[in-house]
């Protein structure tokens, strides 16, 4: 894929859809990417990337933009190639719970990364599993639609990890 598109990945998990995508501002157009996530119609975004990533992508107030058309923004902030620390475990267990209530009803979620593979990849692995995957088989369901989806074997430790 070529850096001048932003591409959205998406994914059916039960009734609905989790899709991967790059930051947005990756493409170059912070507002054409925009656009393209609007177009896609998600309920939750969930930002996996450090601030200093959306600033350095023009992407500072993607939250607010999110939130101006009513769009749900989770920022969960992991170093590239990283897996989440104490404080995004945690706030995990609310965005679970939320992303479990948005799926059954049929809703989508897009959650993205600097390149939209190793920490959305481990976000959306994750999904899949509590969702009632086997981990094996979403990750190579995963990597069928995103083939760099989870990076590091941190990542996948840390998807696999049951929420129980």
């Amino acid at each position: 894929m070529g850096s001048s598109k932003f591409t959205i990945y998406p994914l059916d998990i039960g009734a609905g859809q989790v899709a991967l995508s790059p930051i947005p501002g990756r493409s170059g157009s912070y507002e054409a990417d925009l656009s393209t996530i609007l177009h896609w119609g998600p309920d939750l975004v969930l930002s996996m990337t450090t601030q200093s990533e959306l600033d350095r992508m023009g992407a500072s107030g993607f939250g607010d933009d999110l939130a101006a058309v009513g769009v749900t923004w989770c920022h969960l902030p992991i170093v590239d190639f990283g897996a989440p620390d104490g404080n995004v475990a945690n706030a995990w267990i609310e965005v679970s719970t939320l992303s479990a209530d948005i799926l059954a009803r049929g809703g989508k979620i897009l959650t993205h990364c600097f390149g939209g593979c190793g920490r959305s990849g481990m976000a959306a692995l994750r999904l899949m599993i509590e969702a009632g995957e086997a981990s094996d088989a979403a990750l190579e369901r995963l990597r069928k639609t995103r083939p760099c989806a989870v990076e590091t074997d941190a990542q996948r430790r840390w998807a696999v990890r049951s929420s129980a």
